[in-house]
């Protein structure tokens, strides 16, 4: 297993961390949750010997079992691991179970902390931004939090690149304890953070989890030109019940078929190829995979320990390279022409 830092804080985090969204029994919010009791224990026990020191879930994932599971799994080993969960999102049909206000905060993370049976959270991430709730209400929430001994470090997770700036710049005015990490979708398929959110980490020195490396089991090899629906044994694959996931077929197929290709050469799965890329990306400090069993978890973390070469990453970032896009465009050329003009000098 592959170790980092945690943006600019000395906390030492895995670059794999095992996600719970699929932890809880039947559907909710359109995510199915086919990891029972038993089985998360098995898969935390599993992710735990692979050397992964980071589990993350959040209170709406399995309406709110993912927690429970979590810390039953951990049990008396919790305070070998770090915990992070995320809050912000709706949790009943009360009016004010969902947002960021700051009594939604506390009551959220009071929730999260008897959930998960413990007496502190290591890592608590805002959800989705809260478009109602001020920044500085939601700050201070934090802050209390973190000054009572309930959070250890807060994050963010799905804002935009000014939000979470903004956020950011709330606190330090305040000088209250800042976001050290953020946590957004990303992947081969998925590379939007690449104009804004890669350049503000980067910029702030804050840590970047990523999840969905493998854009929901497209980039699994399972789904092909020749079998689009992944049909195995008669069962068709996840994505035939989420299309919503794979709505460019067109764009994907080429993608995989590269994945294929490189995997063949390492003799590894395209998913471990599509996570090693991820992995590669000097941006990302972690990269948060979930698995339905031991078998599927046991595959992908090798992903740890393959090292794909330049050449592979290059042509990989040329496949799925992204589309123009103003103003980053116009950045990144004045840049490059100012390079340009230095060197001819």
């Amino acid at each position: 297993m592959q170790y980092t830092t945690l943006g600019k804080t000395g906390l030492v985090v895995s670059r794999l961390i095992l996600g719970t969204a699929n932890f809880g029994t039947g559907m909710s919010h359109g995510i199915d949750h086919p990891v029972d009791q038993e089985m998360a224990t098995k898969l935390v026990s599993q992710a735990m010997e692979a050397g992964i020191n980071v589990f993350d879930t959040s209170n709406v994932y399995g309406l709110g079992l993912a927690e429970e599971f979590l810390g039953r799994a951990l049990g008396s080993r919790r305070k070998e691991v770090i915990i992070a969960t995320k809050i912000g999102r709706r949790t009943s049909n009360a009016l004010i179970d969902a947002g960021l206000s700051f009594r939604n905060v506390i009551v959220s993370t009071e929730a999260s902390l008897k959930r998960l049976g413990t007496d502190y959270i290591d890592l608590l991430q805002l959800h989705v931004a809260d478009p109602v709730t001020p920044f500085e209400e939601t700050a201070r929430a934090l802050e209390y939090l973190l000054q009572h001994g309930l959070v250890r470090y807060v994050g963010y997770s799905n804002f935009s690149g000014w939000q979470a700036d903004r956020f950011l710049a709330i606190q330090q005015q305040h000088h209250y304890a800042s976001f050290v990490c953020g946590q957004m979708s990303y992947s081969l398929l998925n590379r939007g953070i690449e104009h804004e959110i890669v350049p503000f980490s980067q910029h702030t020195g804050l840590g970047l989890l990523t999840y969905s490396p493998l854009a929901g089991g497209l980039l699994s090899g399972k789904y092909t030109r020749e079998n689009p629906t992944g049909t195995v044994d008669g069962r068709a694959g996840r994505l035939a019940a989420f299309e919503t996931l794979s709505a460019d077929r067109e764009t994907s197929n080429p993608v995989v078929e590269k994945l294929c290709a490189i995997a063949a050469h390492h003799e590894a799965t395209p998913s471990q190829i599509a996570l090693a890329w991820v992995l590669a990306k000097p941006f990302v400090t972690s990269v948060i995979l979930g698995a339905r069993n031991p078998q599927q978890f046991s595959a992908n973390v090798k992903a740890s320990d393959l090292h794909l070469s330049q050449e592979e990453v290059n042509e990989l970032d040329t496949i799925t390279a992204l589309e123009p896009l103003y103003p980053y465009t116009l950045h990144k050329n004045s840049r490059d022409h100012m390079i340009d003009q230095a060197l001819r000098r």
